[in-house]
């Protein structure tokens, strides 16, 4: 067992020297990582499947938790994507010159040390590196143990690289599974400067209520789609599919379909291609008899109170008859983790409304809740999706994980 106190302060120096280095650096040691990935994928895949012989392939979280030849190769694309990005650091936010001559900047600096705890998902441990050292900050790693010798195996690769290119191995540190490396991770103020947690709501709520170093929530998504009274069909059908399940394991995935009471009479064609990939619905009175005969009766089910306000992380979804829009902003309202939410309508007003009283991350139009995600708003890549107000919301990238300072120029003005 590693002496958790002394590798936070390992980390924190480590971290410093960062400042000295210069963007192509950064970028090049990215690149030689992305070779690396490649060149050691037999050795990364090796330790993961350890990891997924621990699982029941039948769980929703074994897709999370596979490695393939084919990801891997996505992965070392994506490193060398965040190495292409202009850097975030050093960029002047707002300049003034003040009446006494003072000449103000403000900055973007890095934040120092970023820890990030998360579950099943070892593509993370390569993302959170990559973007953390060219936002100029060292990370600290707590995965959970269903990733450990995946995670593992690819510390061990990016220490290797780090090594090569003159750089301290110290800039990522794992830390052991186990509640005692969390404990202290999640009190190390002084040491780290940010925590973000990325997992399921257990895991956030967790971190938020136990930390005393700062915390940035993300993650746990309850995604809803409201299909509107002046809603298109086809657009719909397509929508609904899609963010339900393109990847149902995610945080952007569709929990609740919402629908109109006056377009019941659609509901079997708008969950129909549902079927093919065997979603089990939970559908309320109403929505249930729209359903009865025309969905197989071993995937529907009616809903109970505990069907809404659930992240699924599953090929299950529950659908909400709503009498008016009014009442579909009042249920997301109430059930919602203000990550994404969608409005399937053509009626602008409908639109503009839904937009401006849903309370989310993400609002979208006619568009699903799947592309909540960094590279597709054209982030490059992110850390993770903010659930909060503070700091930064949404799609976390790069300039979301900097800070600022002041630099303040004079020519020997004092203050009376």
């Amino acid at each position: 067992m590693m002496n958790l106190n002394t590798t936070l302060a390992d980390v924190r120096k480590a971290s410093r020297t960062l400042l000295r280095l210069t963007h192509k650096d950064i970028d090049n040691m990215l690149c030689a990582l992305a070779d690396a990935t490649v060149r050691q994928a037999a050795f990364i895949l090796d330790a993961n499947r350890k990891d997924l012989a621990r699982m029941n392939p039948e769980d929703p979280k074994y897709d999370r938790l596979k490695l393939t030849e084919a990801r891997l190769q996505d992965i070392a694309e994506g490193l060398r994507q965040v190495a292409s990005l202009p850097s975030p650091l050093g960029r002047t936010l707002k300049r003034r010159t003040l009446p006494n001559g003072l000449r103000i900047r403000r900055v973007s600096v890095p934040f120092g040390v970023i820890g990030i705890i998360y579950e099943a998902r070892p593509n993370v441990s390569f993302d959170v590196f990559a973007l953390c050292i060219k936002a100029g900050s060292a990370c600290i790693l707590k995965g959970g143990s269903d990733a450990e010798y995946s995670n593992r195996a690819i510390v061990e690769v990016i220490h290797g690289v780090l090594g090569q290119c003159g750089m301290d191995s110290h800039l990522v540190e794992l830390l052991p599974v186990g509640h005692e490396a969390a404990d202290c991770l999640l009190h190390a103020r002084g040491l780290v400067d940010l925590i973000i947690p990325r997992g399921g709501r257990g895991l956030i709520d967790f971190v938020r209520q136990n930390a005393t170093v700062p915390v940035i929530e993300t993650g746990a998504g309850v995604c809803h789609a409201y299909f509107d009274r002046y809603a298109d069909l086809e657009k719909g059908r397509a929508i609904v599919c899609n963010a339900k399940t393109r990847r149902v394991s995610v945080c952007n995935a569709l929990d609740c379909l919402l629908i109109d009471a006056g377009r019941l009479s659609d509901l079997p064609a708008l969950c129909s291609p549902l079927k093919d990939r065997q979603v089990v619905i939970y559908a309320d009175p109403s929505a249930y008899s729209a359903l009865a005969g025309a969905y197989p009766d071993a995937l529907l089910q009616k809903a109970t109170d505990e069907a809404y306000g659930k992240e699924f992380l599953d090929y299950k979804m529950a659908v909400k008859t709503t009498g008016s829009l009014s009442e579909a902003i009042d249920h997301i309202s109430r059930y919602g983790s203000g990550h994404s939410e969608c409005i399937i309508t053509e009626n602008r007003q409908h639109a503009s409304r839904f937009c401006k009283e849903v309370d989310a991350a993400c609002v979208y139009v006619n568009a699903p809740t799947s592309f909540t995600d960094g590279a597709q708003f054209g982030l490059g890549a992110e850390i993770g999706i903010s659930t909060q107000k503070l700091h930064a919301r949404g799609p976390m990238g790069l300039e979301e994980i900097t800070t600022y300072k002041w630099l303040i120029e004079g020519e020997g003005q004092v203050r009376e």
